[in-house]
């Protein structure tokens, strides 16, 4: 029977161990110039989150999940194995990686991640959903621009954080990220899509919007990390190289938030009624900065 990890609110040790002392976490704060730089910019980039070991058993549980016959995608929330609107490109997405094996469990609890996910949401970190954006070589798909938030409406009040992960170098030739700095200050834009159009934003941006319209390319090498706003502006181009471009994201929010709908947040998972706060199996709380003073 497939084991489903969402059962389980703590680290299997795939990846490693926690920090026993609360001086361990001390390593992986960010300084406070680049907590700045985030809430000017909306986005921070470059922060070295897994090392190859890790990278490894990532892409082990990844090639196998990529299998259409795999046992484990009945726990995923989504699973698109081409979510492209050009039948001539694949673009493989999907949701709820960590309810499948230890490696992707247990990545929602690196160090690194949780130590800035706390400084940047200002408080202790609860786990939204997490995301699996892959790009095969040569006919890779796009990811359209959009805001994060656009599609999380359903939870209140806005105070979400995009960690995206890269499990292969990322660059502008295969398809790397792409930010709109200062974006995060825009107000929530309609929704024109996830996997079409990369032109379609320009119809519901303001003139003053599109003048100040500079997306730039966030190239990163693998194991390295971009944290993201949800009102970012963000998207990635086809992958036209030889080389793949794999991507694990975790999508967190400040303990706290609460359910502003009546209908379930994630396929498959339990009704939280609108009003109460996020919590229980499927929304763990990963990490309270109290640990670092305790």
């Amino acid at each position: 029977m497939m084991r489903d990890f969402s059962e389980l609110h703590t680290p299997t040790g795939a990846l490693g161990s926690l920090p026993a002392h609360k001086h361990d976490w001390q390593q992986y704060r960010l300084s406070q110039d680049k907590v700045e730089a985030f809430h000017r910019d909306g986005y921070l980039a470059g922060v070295q989150m897994l090392n190859d070991r890790q990278i490894e058993a990532l892409c082990i549980e990844l090639a196998k999940l990529m299998e259409p016959s795999h046992p484990s995608h009945q726990l995923f929330h989504e699973y698109h194995s081409n979510e492209s609107s050009d039948p001539d490109t694949i673009l493989f997405h999907a949701l709820g990686a960590w309810r499948t094996g230890p490696a992707f469990h247990d990545v929602l609890w690196s160090p690194a991640f949780l130590v800035a996910a706390s400084q940047l949401l200002d408080g202790a970190v609860r786990f939204w959903h997490d995301q699996l954006f892959c790009k095969p070589a040569h006919h890779g798909g796009v990811v359209a621009w959009h805001q994060d938030y656009s599609y999380w409406t359903r939870t209140q009040p806005m105070a979400h954080l995009t960690c995206w992960m890269a499990l292969d170098d990322s660059t502008r030739d295969n398809g790397c990220l792409y930010y709109v700095p200062g974006s995060h200050k825009w107000d929530l834009l309609p929704i024109t899509g996830l996997a079409g159009d990369m032109n379609e934003i320009m119809t519901v941006l303001d003139e003053e919007q599109k003048q100040a319209f500079r997306p730039v390319p966030i190239e990163l090498k693998r194991g390295q990390c971009s944290f993201h706003h949800p009102l970012m502006v963000h998207g990635s181009y086809e992958n036209r190289s030889d080389r793949p471009r794999r991507a694990t994201l975790v999508n967190v929010f400040r303990d706290g938030v609460r359910s502003a709908s009546d209908e379930p947040l994630l396929t498959g998972v339990p009704v939280v009624s609108k009003g109460q706060k996020i919590e229980g199996r499927f929304f763990p709380l990963l990490f309270d900065p109290h640990v670092m003073e305790n």
